[in-house]
């Protein structure tokens, strides 16, 4: 068996209809990266963390493959969690990256699944 999985690496973007006022502090275009457990912002670039609080939560299962009717593989808006604030996060799959189980975690690997 291989040692071997992969994760989609993702960019989470705010966008918003043209002219819309904005409540959480963001501009569309704002956005972050997420590549295997590593989150980064572009220099300069702050988050809410609502909003982020509102994404985090989706972020694992969108970083894995999943079947092309699950839900998971086509919806990928996430509504801003103000209800006033007519922003959404985008979740894009940019790419794929490829680790190694036994570079990200000190548990043995079960010889049989529960």
């Amino acid at each position: 068996m291989s040692d071997f999985f992969e994760l989609y690496d993702l960019k989470i973007e705010v966008v918003a209809p043209e002219g819309a006022k904005i409540w959480c502090g963001a501009k569309p275009g704002d956005h972050f990266l997420l590549q295997g457990e590593m989150l980064s912002l572009p220099p300069g670039q702050g988050f809410s963390i609502y909003s982020l609080a509102a994404v985090l939560p989706l972020l694992a299962a969108k970083q894995r493959v999943t079947d092309e009717n699950d839900w998971m593989t086509s919806d990928a808006e996430i509504a801003c969690p103000d209800p006033n604030c007519p922003t959404r996060l985008r979740i894009t799959r940019t790419g794929k990256r490829t680790f190694r189980r036994a570079d990200t975690t000190a548990v043995a690997k079960p010889t049989t699944l529960t």
